[in-house]
């Protein structure tokens, strides 16, 4: 419930950090995520539980990596892709600080405990961030200058028809890979005979490889394309497939895979942020990768 109410509201709420920028969207959605997290720790009906959901997948849409780039865009203009790579980088140990974090507070707290303190970082933290510490000024399109002295503009395509409907299937479909492989890995892996310890390092794997394949983006940004950037990572993860298929489960066959695929998702993070502000621009940015987001988010 909570993906498919961030998928229907990804456009709207991309598109008004487009007209007003991320500082009151952004800090809106993380209030709505953070009361959310609070209602659960207090919901005792099935309504109520379900509503919290409601406004989890409120603050999901107004506060994850496509508010971001979004905003960052809204900001940077079309030179806005290193800074969504180094938004990426926190991202990739999201999972390497959350879950041992996470763990702690349940043991310490309860799990009521820990997601009044989500709630709490959400309120204290993040809303603040977004609502203080984000630059409120838009990127300047560039004055109308003479015929004579104008320099040749990018053409962009337009965000619809076979471009568009390619793009947003091909972010869609890894969205799709990406949630079943991260539900089912460790539990296959442990199925296909390896002992709990080595998986439990395995999937840690996955992490660490996303976070170099990003840092490998940044340092050749200026030189690739992120369309073959895309066209690398969706390869290397055929050949992570294809080897696990054909040789079988192993801890050094699948902790080849989780390197694989982890590297070729960190990059696919930038790609979705980059690709389609290459393809179509910064103008109006914003409601159309909400609109390449919410297929993505009912895969998922």
């Amino acid at each position: 419930i909570g993906l498919i109410v961030s998928g229907i509201l990804s456009p709207t709420a991309c598109g008004l950090i487009d007209r007003h920028g991320g500082n009151s969207v952004m800090s809106l959605g993380a209030l709505a995520g953070a009361a959310g997290l609070a209602g659960i720790a207090f919901a005792d009906q099935r309504p109520t539980y379900l509503a919290c959901w409601l406004l989890i997948g409120a603050g999901m849409s107004s506060t994850l990596y496509d508010p971001a780039f979004t905003t960052l865009t809204r900001i940077f203009g079309a030179s806005a892709r290193r800074q969504i790579t180094f938004v990426t980088f926190a991202g990739g140990f999201a999972s390497t600080v959350g879950w041992p974090a996470t763990h702690f507070l349940i043991e310490y707290l309860g799990w009521r405990g820990a997601y009044l303190v989500f709630a709490a970082d959400l309120v204290c933290v993040v809303a603040p961030l977004h609502a203080f510490a984000l630059p409120r000024a838009a990127f300047a399109a560039p004055k109308p200058v003479a015929a004579a002295e104008a320099p040749v503009e990018k053409a962009y395509c337009l965000p619809r028809g076979r471009p568009f409907l390619l793009l947003t299937a091909a972010f869609a479909l890894h969205a799709f890979l990406l949630s079943g492989v991260t539900s089912n890995l460790l539990a296959m892996l442990e199925r296909g005979g390896i002992a709990a310890g080595t998986v439990v390092a395995i999937g840690a794997l996955f992490g660490p490889a996303q976070v170099v394949a990003r840092l490998g983006d940044s340092i050749f940004a200026s030189r690739t394309s992120p369309l073959w950037v895309a066209r690398a990572a969706i390869t290397s993860m055929v050949i992570a497939f294809t080897m696990l298929a054909i040789l079988g489960i192993s801890p050094l066959v699948a902790a080849v895979f989780a390197m694989m695929f982890g590297a070729a998702n960190g990059v696919m993070t930038i790609a979705r942020g980059a690709l389609p502000l290459v393809l179509f621009g910064p103008v109006g940015y914003g409601r159309v990768i909400g609109r390449i987001a919410r297929p993505a988010l009912f895969l998922q």
